[in-house]
């Protein structure tokens, strides 16, 4: 009779008074103490249940392999194999080890910059209030002035842009009702991501490798040339674009027409986004402002409010997944998270690392609690919204971080800069592929998932559009679009709703849709 679990024959016999099954003594004891179950039937079984066998000494015949000289060698050499795979096996998991006990200290580095910033900007805080209780009696502070400035056209107030040089803002910091908000939408988005699938109607690879330039749309000046900012809602196929003649403009794809044209920066739009249903669009300016445009009863989009929290260019705007709050990042080396409702910047948040690094791209994780950020000095930089804490930091680009996008399967980031795209896996926090598609003079200037996770578009000097895979397989690049504008400088690329078209801004002023001709293709402006 042999042993259930090993096969052979025990040489201290036991049964099982519940299955009447034979085990090895040894065996079966290890077991139970840790699973607490029969490794056969699954029942519970204790040592109680077991019986032992009295037997006679059980003399185990020699195998085979140990009757001949060249037997015991391939004996050893088996044993000296598995010994060895064994052995590296260890060495996989203690360099496994050494890496978390590394990324462990630098969160608990991280958390110790946080606290000590926090600390100096509290008696910074505190200064200032003794400071103004000093200079303002209370009463004086109480009484209504004829002075007292006041809103308009969503201005921040007179006293806001006459601090002092050097001198910060205090905001009312993310309470715990929001983190609480933040909370619940990343375990809903979660819980959705896990029942994801590649929706039916996706265009597939054969149809994006037919598309081709189906309408150009000239929206912005002649005098000031270029498309540097594009985004699209998707649920009414609107596209937005930002130029560099200081206006955004409101395109409605089907039927051809500019919807609306959103005037009032003083320098380039950066970044342009759609909020909600299109209710509310966000632009970011190199005029140092952030400005937030409200839908109107006649479909014209008026300033709501005017954010100046920035002393330098902003260069990215990023929402929310709840529609609820938005970051905008800057060259002045900050980023700023705000309320929608009321345009409150809630707090401001400066790298406590101590360098002079500005921010030129950033983006929300697809469930919301992570934040990355690119920075002149080509690092990107990933961040916990609730604490606010640097928590990673990828470094390896050339030249400033052009753009990121993170793929909404949650695992996969790409970020570009002037030596191409890496991706990067966030499981394991390391690059894992690089994309190179250009000369060393040529930047890459954008980079973006398309919304099922499917495709990567990549815009330089040309389009180039590739298929996503996993990280061990390689990503085949399926389609590459020429720049029709002739400048050689392709500044940004968005997928159409289930990648039916792809929009490109260049740096002539001119929209491009690439999609297959003669499908719902709008005539051109």
């Amino acid at each position: 009779m042999n042993c259930s679990i090993s096969g052979e024959v025990p040489e201290e016999p036991v049964v099982s008074r519940n299955s009447g099954l034979l085990f090895e003594k040894r065996l079966i004891e290890r077991h139970i103490s840790d699973y607490g179950k029969c490794p056969i039937t699954g029942e519970p079984l204790t040592m109680d249940d077991i019986v032992p066998i009295k037997t006679g000494k059980i003399v185990k015949p020699r195998p085979v392999q140990a009757a001949s000289i060249p037997g015991m060698l391939g004996m050893f050499q088996n044993e000296w194999d598995g010994l060895m795979l064994s052995n590296f096996a260890l060495e996989q998991q203690l360099h496994t080890a050494r890496q978390e006990l590394s990324h462990a200290l630098y969160q608990h580095d991280a958390a110790c910059r946080v606290i000590a910033r926090l600390k100096k900007e509290r008696d910074e805080a505190r200064s200032l209030l003794a400071q103004a209780e000093r200079q303002y009696p209370v009463s004086a502070l109480n009484a209504p002035t004829a002075n007292a400035p006041v809103l308009s056209n969503g201005k921040r107030a007179a006293e806001d842009e006459d601090l002092a040089p050097g001198a910060k803002k205090i905001h009312p910091g993310i309470s715990s009702t929001i983190i609480s908000e933040l909370t619940d939408c990343n375990a809903a988005l979660s819980q959705q991501r896990k029942k994801r699938q590649i929706p039916a109607t996706l265009a597939p690879i054969d149809a994006l490798e037919s598309y081709t330039q189906i309408s150009s749309h000239p929206f912005h000046k002649t005098n000031k040339q270029g498309i540097i900012s594009l985004d699209i809602l998707y649920s009414k196929d609107l596209i937005a674009t930002g130029g560099i003649d200081t206006n955004a403009v409101i395109f409605d794809r089907p039927s051809g027409q500019i919807l609306s044209t959103l005037s009032g920066h003083s320098k380039k739009v950066t970044s342009v986004k759609f909020v909600a249903q299109g209710e509310s669009v966000l632009t970011g300016s190199s005029d140092k402002t952030v400005r937030l445009w409200q839908r109107s009863d006649d479909g014209n989009y008026n300033c709501r409010h005017i954010l100046k929290d920035h002393t330098a260019e902003v260069q990215a705007v990023t929402v929310h997944a709840t529609n609820n709050f938005f970051v905008t990042a800057s060259l002045d080396g900050s980023w700023c998270f705000y309320e929608l409702s009321s345009g409150t910047c809630l707090t401001q948040v400066f790298d406590t690392s101590g360098s002079s690094e500005g921010y030129t791209s950033a983006a929300f994780h697809p469930d919301g609690l992570i934040l990355g950020t690119g920075t002149t000095e080509s690092l990107v930089k990933i961040w916990d919204v609730k604490s606010q804490a640097n928590v990673a930091r990828f470094d390896g680009h050339a030249g400033p971080v052009t753009a990121i996008s993170f793929s909404e399967n949650g695992y996969f980031l790409a970020t570009a800069a002037h030596d191409g795209v890496k991706l990067w896996d966030l499981r394991k926090l390391k690059n894992f592929r690089n994309f190179a598609p250009y000369d060393s003079e040529t930047p890459t200037n954008s980079v973006e998932f398309d919304h099922s996770g499917s495709y990567l578009a990549i815009a330089g000097s040309d389009i180039r559009i590739y298929q996503v895979a996993n990280v061990k397989s390689e990503w085949n690049c399926v389609k590459t679009f020429p720049d029709l504008s002739g400048t050689g400088k392709a500044t940004c690329v968005k997928f159409g709703a289930d990648s039916k078209y792809i929009a490109v801004g260049s740096m002539d002023r001119n929209l491009r849709i690439f999609g297959l001709p003669g499908e719902d293709a709008p005539t051109e402006s």
